[in-house]
């Protein structure tokens, strides 16, 4: 018996079709996701130097007093911006007596996926005084 293979004439097109986007899906994925992580990292990475660097900031008048170091708020906040555009981002920079945190966002456009798709990394970091 002859079967009639007429009316499944197209169907590996739309399988390849199908397969082809899943494909280039993927490689979005894995490429953009990659990009995220390397935004997270560099994002992690200016924050941990820009709390490190307004940690520095100790008020000495402060500690020859007290013998504990405290920090003096507007130098670290100067200090921890000028790292900040110092490598081309801007952040938040909250200080306390001794504490300096730094939260950095990062926007990387997609390349693979479509739209216009912006994936952001924050990350925050914290740096104590200390002599």
């Amino acid at each position: 018996m002859a079967r009639n293979r007429d009316n499944e004439r197209g169907s590996v097109s739309i399988l390849v079709a199908a397969l082809g986007l899943a494909l280039l899906m993927a490689t979005g994925l894995a490429v953009d996701g990659g990009r995220k992580l390397g935004a997270l990292s560099e994002a992690r990475d200016i924050a941990d130097n820009a709390a490190r660097a307004g940690a520095q900031m100790v008020d000495t008048d402060a500690y020859r007093s007290t013998g504990t170091p405290a920090i003096d708020p507007a130098a670290a906040t100067q200090r921890a911006n000028a790292y900040l555009a110092s490598q081309g981002h801007q952040g938040t920079i909250t200080v306390n007596a001794t504490t300096v945190t730094v939260t950095v966002t990062i926007t990387v456009d997609t390349r693979f996926l479509p739209g216009p798709i912006v994936v952001s990394a924050t990350e925050s970091a914290s740096a104590i005084a200390g002599i």
